[in-house]
């Protein structure tokens, strides 16, 4: 029986942005400002969330969740993106590790089949409020809101590892070079010596269950509750209606938009050289809008964030006068004294 090395492949190559080298600086410093606006207005989020009573509510709940998946899905890609763009040399090698390469690959798509569930979980939210409002506060005890928080995540890791199983038990034997500045599956099977026949289904099966099905939900759900508010009598009730899922249609729409803009859009003959801007879109640019969309477009978001600012004013201008007066108190009941040889 003929011996077959299952893998020869130590590490792969990270291409990235090589063949733009001359902008590569200019682009490191907008992916890293993205990155921390990215985690600076996620973790404002979230803390807001915690500790403002008015924002301790289901729909808030689900959103503080989301807004920690996407600091995860960002911190996946975006760390070795900025290692493989600070490189100083035009052909400086940008490797990763084959472990590492599969474990970027697995959590990259868990976390990204994670959101797609999570984002129908939200809008199952708001129909829920909508479409029973009577019954809304019963069905969604803080219990009961915590049980279905976990199971995108549970449903998220399990389905992508189907296909990451398959893909690892690939033959890696000759072409080690990723035209990618992460670890995709597409890109992995392409690599593979070995038929990846079995790997694309697993990899189709996957997309059919954790992004196809969200979507039809989602655009059920939506019909629903459109529906529903448009028999509201008053444009008031209407629009109130309508504030409470615009946040979240938006943050979808732009989801699912640079998802299908990236994965099922025609691969044109220069498709390999743009994929990776696309990919741009929904691991950098798509995470740095999503808080700002909750917080611009959100009546209690931009009510609480208000406040917040007008109290730190006032506590700062509070702890400036408290400084002024007691320098001046000072002043007057210790004077300056003498030096002795004066």
């Amino acid at each position: 029986m003929q011996h077959i090395n299952r893998t020869t492949v130590n590490e792969f190559f990270l291409l990235g942005f090589s063949h733009y080298y001359s902008f590569q600086h200019l682009l490191f410093g907008v992916v890293i400002l993205a990155y921390i606006i990215c985690v600076f207005g996620n973790v404002t989020i979230i803390l807001l969330v915690r500790t403002e009573p008015s924002l301790q509510t289901p729909m808030y709940f689900f959103i503080s969740i989301f807004t920690v998946l996407e600091i995860m899905f960002a911190s996946v890609t975006i760390p070795k993106l900025l290692a493989i763009l600070i490189q100083t040399k035009k052909n400086a090698t940008k490797t990763i590790s084959v472990p590492g390469c599969f474990i970027q690959m697995y959590a990259l798509n868990a976390l990204g089949e994670t959101e797609c569930f999570l984002l129908a979980l939200m809008v199952l939210d708001r129909y829920l409020a909508i479409n029973k409002p009577l019954h809304y506060s019963t069905l969604m005890t803080k219990k009961f809101c915590c049980v279905l928080a976990i199971f995108p995540w549970l449903a998220g890791f399990t389905i992508s590892s189907i296909p990451t199983i398959f893909t690892i038990l690939l033959d890696y034997c000759g072409p080690d070079e990723i035209n990618q500045f992460f670890c995709d599956l597409a890109p992995l099977q392409n690599l593979a010596c070995s038929n990846p026949y079995f790997s694309n289904l697993a990899t189709q099966l996957a997309a059919i269950l954790s992004v196809v099905f969200p979507f039809i939900t989602i655009g059920a759900l939506y019909a629903h509750i459109i529906g529903t508010v448009l028999k509201i009598d008053s444009a008031e009730g209407k629009q109130k209606a309508f504030s409470t899922c615009s946040s979240h249609l938006i943050v979808a729409c732009l989801f699912y938009g640079t998802v299908i803009a990236v994965y099922i859009r025609p691969k044109g003959p220069n498709g390999s050289q743009y994929d990776k801007f696309y990919s741009l879109l929904y691991t950098v640019v798509t995470p740095v809008f999503n808080p700002f969309i909750y917080a611009l477009r959100n009546r209690d978001v931009k009510k609480v964030l208000r406040n917040v600012f007008v109290k730190f004013l006032s506590q700062t201008g509070a702890n400036i006068g408290a400084i002024t007066r007691l320098k001046v108190l000072t002043h007057h009941e210790n004077p300056i004294l003498k030096p002795r040889w004066l």
